[in-house]
């Protein structure tokens, strides 16, 4: 695959997360990658192991569109609560929400964390399964802060910003440290490597 992007659709990205689709928008824009969302449901089975996660997913995908995948799973992980909710953090969104974090958190001085991100990449011809990580460290913070981004992002302050959450930052901004954009920038340089990646595409 070129830089420029030359020569039709290169891979799909597989997420029902709108705000992950408009992070990974923003970043391949700048390699000039060829992609189309997919808003396919993947099951995600019970690990403790986000890459293990996310390459179950990326090949269940892939059997569903017979097409080079793209999946990507993430994890809040807070130091206090011995890495909670770690990979289950969408599921521990859904049901207890920021406002249980933040009640476990009551009381607790240590409020380090860190986001992290695993990206699964499958074609037959680029077998097998390819891993890209990420990981941004940060703290909870006391309450939540910014309507912007998604799940816990109102309460994740990354050490390396300027104190706001990633809730008050702008895509642009979050994609400059989130852990997300650095799986996304590792997966990004590796497959820009490529002058082709394999059809048949639908």
């Amino acid at each position: 695959m070129s830089r420029n992007g030359d020569g039709g659709l290169r891979f799909v990205v597989v997420t029902t997360n709108k705000g992950k689709a408009e992070e990974f928008r923003e970043i391949f824009r700048r390699y000039n990658l060829k992609f189309r969302i997919e808003p396919l449901d993947t099951p995600e089975i019970q690990s403790m192991d986000l890459k293990e996660i996310a390459k179950h997913s990326a090949l269940y995908a892939y059997n569903m569109l017979q097409e080079p995948v793209m999946v990507e799973d993430a994890g809040l992980f807070i130091d206090a609560l011995g890495g909670f909710p770690g990979p289950f953090s969408s599921y521990v969104f859904k049901t207890i929400g920021i406002n249980g974090i933040l009640k476990l958190m009551e009381d607790i001085n240590d409020r380090r964390a860190r986001f992290k991100s695993a990206i699964a990449f499958y074609s037959p011809l680029t077998e097998p399964v390819r891993i890209f990580t990420g990981e941004v460290s940060g703290w909870i913070a006391k309450e939540p802060r910014g309507a912007k981004g998604f799940g816990f992002d109102p309460i994740f302050v990354p050490a390396e910003g300027d104190g706001r959450t990633f809730g008050e930052m702008d895509v642009e901004e979050k994609n400059e440290f989130s852990h997300r954009a650095r799986s996304a920038e590792k997966f990004a340089k590796w497959i820009s490597k490529f002058k082709e990646v394999p059809p048949p595409y639908r």
